[in-house]
């Protein structure tokens, strides 16, 4: 039951070329740096990623993504990052965007095990009718376009049909956790680490502070440790290097 791991290079070692992740983090909020850091350091590229951005130019994902480990992006918000909306417009990267509550659900869903609901978000729009640019060509154009789906009323109102999403590995962190995976979230964080863990058949957790079992009570943990497999502690250094998206202050 003891799942830490000595190192996040220890963590990430068995993840190939060409694995899905789902990664959590809100903006730079919960982002598993360490983590990311770790499988950038590893080597692994043809990365199949989900998460609800790809983090700035120079945290997050965007490390990986600069060095063009990444090749498929499914995400739902993608602002912030110059360097993936030119792989994107250059035809390098292919990119699935979502409705951020879809997103969650889809995650959430194929933890639970449910492999496909309807949901009325998206109806009417490219995302249910297909078209949306998957991947452009060299030229600008598109080269790989989204598919329709499937459609069907309930209650007089129209849903549109979304799969769960199931991933080889999963990147999160967490405040605290104890040896046995249980999962505490603070704030903002709790955003997608929650549903990204439990999307992923192999579940890596990055835990600010380290709690051994029955520390946590049973009230307080967000995610049980029967999702995840493989903890890692941060040191007070790392889990204070946390970096601020946009500083906003009074003048």
């Amino acid at each position: 039951m003891n799942k830490v791991r000595a190192s996040a290079t220890e963590a990430v070692a068995d993840i190939p070329d060409g694995a899905s992740l789902a990664v959590g983090g809100f903006g730079l909020s919960g982002v598993p740096e360490v983590l990311i850091r770790a499988l950038y350091a590893h080597g692994a590229g043809d990365l199949k990623v989900i998460s609800n951005n790809c983090g700035v130019d120079d945290r997050g994902l965007g490390i990986l993504l600069a060095a063009s480990r990444i090749s498929r992006v499914t995400g739902s918000y993608v602002g912030e990052n110059k360097e993936f909306a030119r792989q994107y417009l250059s035809g390098e990267l292919e990119v699935e965007l979502v409705p951020q509550g879809t997103l969650a659900e889809r995650l959430r869903a194929g933890g639970a095990g449910i492999p496909a609901f309807y949901t009325p978000a998206g109806v009417g729009t490219q995302a249910a009718q297909g078209g949306l640019p998957w991947r452009h060509g060299p030229d600008g154009s598109v080269a790989v376009a989204s598919p329709p789906k499937e459609t069907r009323d309930f209650g007089g109102r129209a849903h549109v049909l979304e799969h769960g999403i199931v991933t080889d590995f999963a990147l999160v962190r967490a405040w605290r956790g104890d040896r046995h995976g249980n999962l505490v979230f603070r704030k903002a964080a709790a955003n997608f680490n929650p549903p990204a863990a439990m999307a992923g058949r192999i579940t890596i957790a990055e835990v600010e502070e380290l709690a051994e079992p029955g520390e946590l009570r049973p009230d307080e943990i967000h995610l049980p440790g029967i999702y995840v497999q493989r903890i890692v502690a941060l040191t007070a250094e790392e889990a204070a290097d946390k970096k601020i998206e946009k500083r906003t202050v009074r003048s």
